[in-house]
């Protein structure tokens, strides 16, 4: 199964590098979300997005305790199957201190929507971003704050322009990091009481340390690194522990034309994190915590092609509702190919994404297995209104099997999810 998903992988990158006239979100988001225009930004810019939505689940059921589990159930709160939300509304400010000096810049925002980052604090305001970038040194630009990882394409890019509602599963399970409190315990099930267990927001992709990054442009091509020293305790401003986290990323990028996040594009990147968790269950224990992809993205109008693969080993999520077992040596791997066509002459934009994720593949071939399986078929369209605003519409299929029984179990009537959303820029 491992062989077929790589190969899948492989083939999709094969053939976009073979040469066939496709095109995707290619920007460099090192680049875009770390640095200002050298002498030419303005000292403040006020920019942010809102984004509304409805999601509706299908899913029956579970002939268990409860009935419902968090796939079942509409986020953050996990408290029906049917919901409306303003899920982000983030605003934030960007610039240079110029004329003081061209070379120094900062970025900040603020999300006041409701989602993991702010549901712990029952919707309050949370910073995502906080962050200034010196680039005195030509090859050595350094940011220190709180900023996104250099990591999977699926996190590191704008979240305005992502072309899918819901994240992938791996992006979602093993990406999405969650952290824990020590008064963090397991809640009554759905739908008797908020199965969101958790008091602190989600990592969001972001960690709060100091990076050292840059891009280099030769000819057509463009060349970027960027190596990460952080705390390893996402959006928490402080940190928990001694450990710290080192994050690595490697990308080069032959630019066909455009500018921005819509940059037209052939993109081949690696990434690699690496780091501990202590355990607030058990201070004494501590656990390692990895991940490491790599992928391909591809655009050029009128299509689009991305496909990564993903690999991660300890703290593999086992459910929101079940905080206690985060602290774990699993094993976990995933993959996404997305498909795009803008269609010619109009506003439409159709998109088509499958992805997989498979958790619990360590165990001894002579143990009862624990692997558990989600595999997730989205079609969706978007409609561009204008440069700042679109309707994005999607419908996902869901297979999830386990070969744990109690997991299958509750699994079992695990359906489709309807979602529509309304993203504007300003």
């Amino acid at each position: 199964m491992n062989l077929f998903k790589k190969t899948m992988l492989i083939s999709a990158c094969a053939a976009m590098l073979g040469g066939v006239s496709l095109s995707a979100q290619a920007a460099n988001w090192l680049m875009l979300q770390g640095t200002e225009p050298r002498d030419a930004a303005p000292r403040a810019k006020l920019w942010g997005f809102i984004q509304a939505q409805y999601q509706k689940d299908n899913s029956d059921p579970s002939d268990v305790p409860g009935g419902y589990i968090p796939p079942k159930l509409i986020g953050p709160k996990l408290e029906s199957q049917e919901a409306f939300n303003v899920n982000r509304a983030r605003i934030g400010v960007r610039g240079q201190g110029m004329p003081l000096d061209g070379n120094v810049n900062y970025f900040i925002l603020a999300e006041l929507g409701y989602n993991g980052i702010t549901a712990a604090n029952n919707g309050g305001t949370n910073i995502t971003d906080a962050s200034v970038t010196l680039n005195h040194i030509d090859g050595a630009r350094v940011r220190m704050g709180l900023f996104k990882t250099p990591g999977f394409e699926e996190g590191l890019q704008a979240i305005h322009v992502f072309d899918y509602i819901n994240f992938t599963s791996a992006g979602n399970q093993l990406m999405l990091e969650r952290h824990p409190a020590d008064s963090d315990t397991v809640q009554p099930p759905i739908p008797d009481a908020n199965m969101n267990a958790h008091s602190t927001p989600v990592g969001a992709f972001r960690d709060v340390g100091i990076q050292v990054f840059d891009a280099f442009r030769n000819g057509d091509w463009e060349h970027s690194y960027a190596v990460m020293y952080g705390n390893g305790n996402g959006l928490n401003g402080s940190d928990n522990d001694e450990n710290k986290d080192t994050y690595v990323y490697l990308s080069s990028e032959k630019i066909f034309g455009g500018r921005g996040p819509r940059r037209e594009g052939l993109k081949i990147f690696a990434w690699y994190q690496d780091g501990k968790r202590t355990n607030v269950y058990d201070p004494t224990e501590e656990q390692d915590r990895t991940r490491s992809g790599a992928g391909v993205k591809y655009l050029k109008k009128p299509f689009r092609v991305t496909a990564e693969y993903l690999t991660g080993e300890g703290m593999i999520f086992q459910g929101q509702h079940r905080p206690t077992h985060y602290f774990n040596d699993e094993e976990a791997d995933g993959y996404y190919i997305d498909l795009g066509w803008y269609i010619p002459g109009t506003n439409w934009e159709l998109d088509l994404r499958y992805d997989s994720y498979t958790r619990g593949e360590n165990h001894p071939t002579s143990a009862a297995s624990d692997e558990s399986r989600f595999d997730t078929t989205t079609i969706g369209a978007q409609y561009h209104i204008n440069k700042k605003t679109r309707v994005n519409m999607e419908y996902s299929s869901r297979d999830f099997e386990s070969d744990t029984t109690a997991v299958d179990n509750q699994l079992l009537g695990v359906d489709s999810r309807l979602a529509v959303q309304l993203t504007h820029i300003f």
